[in-house]
């Protein structure tokens, strides 16, 4: 017989003979890790990704926003006065605003109140008006690149195609035709050749002797040959350059809109490459790594032209080795997302909206008279 002590003070006794290896996990500390989590990181990168903020013209007003280390007061009651009181248990979150007029340089910088936030307790619970609630973790699809086939009824052969799932932006799905043609569908609109697409965002693979050169290696079947057929279906198209391949792309994704050559670089630009609408997230970039085998930095979080590269390359490479398809339903492509995320969306939500009233306002407001309050 054995006995210790507890954080609660009640002395356990076991009267079994194998004694405990393995002690009781916390099974909340997941969710209160992942809050701690959103106060600490999270939230400095939301406000990160609005600041600054400028009026429409740019050439008055900018707004700025600093989370302190201190960003949460204390809260005003405890958590059993909220049970007991119907209250709501949470906290004033104050930011450091500066407010920087272009037209005289005078800046103005204070603490600004941004609301009450609920804060989560010991169990990893919130308390609302008196109830206590809970936020239910979710187990998604990772985002990453993930490559399935289907069988061809004529050939039986498998083509091979793949989707890139990024944690906040348009998703490009890649397939191969029955005439050995790799096509692309962009936020699951009409699909175009995928050379068409690589010709667009990199320009060094304009001419189609760069881009069989770039897929030599590995588009090595006699009989299937799915970059030069690929090429093949660009031309029937009259995309030979990058030029074209831009118009054609533009067309795609805003049919009726006049396709300019500079109108369709600013839509890729703003798709693809653009933090605020675009990114794989730091889980993303890490899956995207490790499939690929690149080594593109994980801070980089848009997509690069290597990686679409890298994907091309390895659809052809299953296509011609007749390779294994992954499972994207396997648990190893899905993960959990925590309280954390779930209310960083949300809040990112929130600051879009309150981005557009300040653009608003900047552009209503006399600029000697605004202050960072409003």
């Amino acid at each position: 017989m054995s006995s210790n002590g507890t954080t609660s003070g009640v002395d356990e006794r076991h009267y079994g003979r194998v004694p405990s290896i393995l002690g009781m996990p916390h099974l909340v500390s997941t969710q209160l890790e992942s809050f701690e989590r959103f106060k600490n990181e999270y939230l400095r990168e939301l406000f990160a990704e609005i600041s600054p903020i400028q009026d429409f013209t740019g050439k008055n007003l900018e707004l700025h926003f600093e989370v302190p280390d201190d960003a949460f007061d204390e809260p005003k009651y405890t958590e059993e006065e909220c049970r007991e009181q119907d209250r709501t248990y949470q906290v004033p979150l104050r930011v450091r605003a500066r407010l920087h007029n272009k037209q005289t340089g005078e800046i103005k910088e204070m603490v600004v109140y941004m609301g009450d936030f609920p804060l989560m307790t010991r169990q990893g619970t919130f308390i609302y008006n008196g109830a206590e609630r809970v936020v239910v973790s979710q187990l998604v699809r990772s985002p990453g690149v993930y490559f399935s086939a289907e069988i061809d009824p004529a050939t039986g052969r498998r083509r091979f195609g793949a989707k890139l799932i990024p944690k906040r932006g348009a998703w490009l799905e890649f397939e191969t035709s029955n005439q050995s043609v790799v096509n692309v569908k962009i936020d699951r609109k009409r699909k175009l050749p995928v050379t068409t697409f690589l010709r667009a965002i990199e320009p060094e693979l304009s001419e189609d002797a760069a881009l069989l050169e770039a897929f030599a290696d590995v588009d090595s079947d006699p009989e299937h040959r799915f970059i030069e057929s690929t090429i093949e279906d660009d031309r029937r198209d009259g995309v030979v350059n990058t030029e074209e391949a831009l118009i054609r792309l533009y067309g795609r994704l805003r049919p009726g809109d006049p396709a300019t050559v500079d109108n369709a670089r600013s839509l890729i630009e703003q798709t693809f490459f653009e933090k605020r609408r675009y990114d794989l997230g730091p889980v993303g970039r890490y899956k995207l790594n490790k499939r690929l085998k690149l080594e593109t930095e994980e801070s980089i979080r848009t997509l690069e032209p290597n990686d679409l590269v890298a994907i091309v390359r390895e659809i052809v490479h299953l296509n011609v080795t007749q390779g294994v398809p992954d499972h994207i339903d396997h648990l190893g492509n899905r993960r959990v997302r925590a309280v954390g995320e779930l209310l960083a969306d949300q809040f990112r939500v929130g600051l879009l909206r309150m981005e557009r009233v300040i653009k608003e306002r900047m552009s209503i407001q006399n600029a000697a008279e605004a202050t960072p309050s409003g």
